[in-house]
């Protein structure tokens, strides 16, 4: 549901409302447009509004859709490094999210509308609906603390970026690298390939500010903060013989936590409707982030099919507007004005969100998708069908897919380069910020289609002055504007066969192609008809050398713990039944 706006306006507000519609009632249509500029002024406070609730859901929408941003199929995970290296973020790049099936466009709308119905009869049995938004006050102070503390971390790391960059570049277009190690700021020679560092710039901070004049003190201290800030902090939690578990997390992500008890406290104990809103929005972006439609047909059939439970629920039952107003609880986000209040329901940020997610990975798939590079190889196979070995060597095309770079946490490097509105990229640029500069065609055009149905949802609120379902709008809207897109740049057989069940996650492969170097098919290697035949012949070996090897590490352990015993010297022997610790990175020094 995305507003209900006529309900909340006051008894001399409707009447003039009435006396207005009668009178353009009454008119000509070029009397009513000579009218509308005196409507539309005299409905300022409500376009306001509503531009508060169009600019709250764009912007949940834009950020969780890059949030959640990981590797796409069409890259290879990034090169094993040193301990801290890229490969150890690899299990964060590829990060497990709930798929979404084809059968849940049916499942969803029946779920929705058994929840939505239970509640709204539990309403009318209670009669007084204080009870009910306690309980489910304390459910969702208790459900919403990973999502809260989620968004509060998120929104810390933005503001450390735009703190605390990695590279700036100044007003006469040279591109500066913070060094923590040297405590400095360098640039690239501008005649050669090495590095000059500038000994004004002694702080980390971008711009005007790298050259503020404070004590060694204080530049060590900015220097200290940014350490802590940008470096992983360790999180070890054990209950003996319970949960063991260590966590390498940063600091902004132990304080989102106490960010997110803090305010569900608050929101516990007061009646705070901008706490409620936030716990909404944290909602919101925790699901953009974590569920996903899998393919763009399945993305398609559930949005239609909660489309249809919206128009239904909204316009032909009680249930949608008395549940959404009698409920004090966050599965909405209220805007109040000087006169008037408008609300908008979390389905509707959430289930064009996801879809609208899905267009910006599938943009950062096809980014890759185009990298590919198709290298020939020399195939050899053997044929023993005229009782001969006969051995042939055949030319084939291996797809190779570039390898990827994470564009997550560029937002204040993208800043201090590039602008609000964006420029041109330096040539110097980090890999992180150049793999963050993908070209986001279909995520544009889904945001401007979700812009447009926002705005005829609104119009059509103030037109009829009743509670309107924003899917009416937002479904086809977005959609319409993704799959119409697809077809004008002739992307519809990629779009189709997009998907992010780990299908198209493969290692490198043999194809065939035609003339022009169009991939036509995937050559299966003859080589595996063999490895299946003697499949079962491994397996056996396999089974006997495991049971070998776990008599040898049980030897071993017995071993090893008789040396433990040894070396213990008699001491007593102890272990942790209960510990939480947080351990800081260590201080940086500064390198030579």
């Amino acid at each position: 549901m995305a507003s209900n706006d006529s309900a909340l306006l006051a008894a001399s507000e409707m009447s003039a409302t009435n006396m207005t519609e009668s009178l353009l009632a009454n008119q000509t249509l070029a009397e009513q447009l000579s009218a509308l500029p005196a409507l539309l002024w005299d409905n300022r406070g409500f376009f306001l509004l509503e531009c508060r609730i169009i600019f709250t859901a764009m912007a949940c929408i834009y950020i969780g859709s890059h949030a959640a941003l990981r590797r796409p199929p069409s890259a290879n995970p990034p090169k094993r490094g040193k301990k801290g290296g890229p490969r150890e973020k690899r299990d964060e790049e590829d990060q497990f999210v709930q798929g979404l099936l084809p059968s849940d466009a049916i499942v969803f709308p029946i779920m929705a509308g058994v929840m939505l119905m239970g509640l709204y009869y539990l309403i009318k049995w209670l009669e007084d609906p204080d009870i009910l938004n306690k309980i489910l006050k304390v459910y969702f102070s208790a459900m919403s603390l990973a999502s809260m503390g989620k968004l509060f971390a998120d929104s810390l790391h933005f503001l450390t970026g735009f703190v605390f960059p990695t590279v700036w570049t100044s007003r006469d277009g040279k591109l500066y690298h913070v060094d923590p190690l040297r405590k400095g700021q360098w640039r690239n020679a501008d005649d050669s390939e090495g590095q000059v560092y500038d000994d004004k710039k002694k702080t980390p901070l971008p711009g005007w500010l790298s050259e503020w004049s404070l004590s060694d003190a204080s530049n060590k201290f900015l220097w200290e903060v940014r350490h802590s800030l940008l470096e992983q902090w360790t999180v070890r939690f054990s209950v003996h013989g319970i949960v063991n578990e260590t966590l390498k997390v940063k600091f902004n992500d132990i304080l989102g936590v106490v960010l997110a008890v803090g305010a569900n406290v608050l929101y516990y104990t007061t009646e705070s409707t901008f706490l409620s809103n936030v716990m909404g929005y944290a909602f919101s972006y925790a699901g953009i982030i974590l569920l996903s439609p899998t393919t763009f047909a399945t993305g398609t059939a559930v949005l239609f099919g909660l489309f249809f439970y919206d128009i239904y629920m909204v316009f032909y039952t009680p249930y949608m507007v008395t549940v959404a107003t009698k409920l004090d609880v966050p599965i909405k986000l209220v805007f109040e004005g000087p006169t008037k209040a408008s609300m908008l329901g979390l389905g509707d940020i959430v289930l064009p969100g996801i879809f609208v997610g899905l267009c910006l990975r599938f943009d950062h798939y096809m980014h890759y998708y185009r990298q590919r590079k198709l290298v020939p190889v020399e195939l050899k196979s053997e044929d023993e069908s005229s009782g001969q070995l006969v051995s042939s060597t055949k030319t084939q095309r291996m797809v190779v897919k570039p390898d990827y770079v994470s564009p997550q946490g560029q937002w204040g490097d993208w800043f201090w380069n590039m602008g609000l509105l964006g420029g041109k990229l330096s040539p110097d640029a980090t890999p992180a910020l150049k793999a963050s500069a993908f070209p986001k065609t279909y995520f544009y055009t889904a945001m401007f289609g979700y812009l447009l149905a926002m705005i005829m949802t609104l119009a059509m609120l103030l037109v009829y002055r009743h509670a309107q379902p924003a899917l009416l709008y937002l479904v086809p809207g977005v959609v319409f504007a993704v799959w119409l897109a697809g077809l004008v740049r002739g992307e519809i057989r990629e779009m189709w066969a997009y998907t992010e069940d780990g299908g198209l996650d493969t290692a490198d492969t043999i194809v065939e192609v035609d003339g022009n170097g169009n991939v036509i098919d995937v050559v299966k290697d003859k080589e595996d008809d063999k490895k299946d035949g003697k499949k079962h012949e491994l397996q056996i070996k396999l089974d006997a050398n495991r049971a070998k090897h776990t008599a040898s590490k049980i030897d071993l352990l017995e071993e090893i713990e008789v040396l433990e015993r040894k070396a213990a010297d008699g001491k007593e022997k102890r272990y942790p039944v209960f510990l939480f610790s947080i351990e800081a990175p260590a201080p940086s020094a500064t390198s030579d």
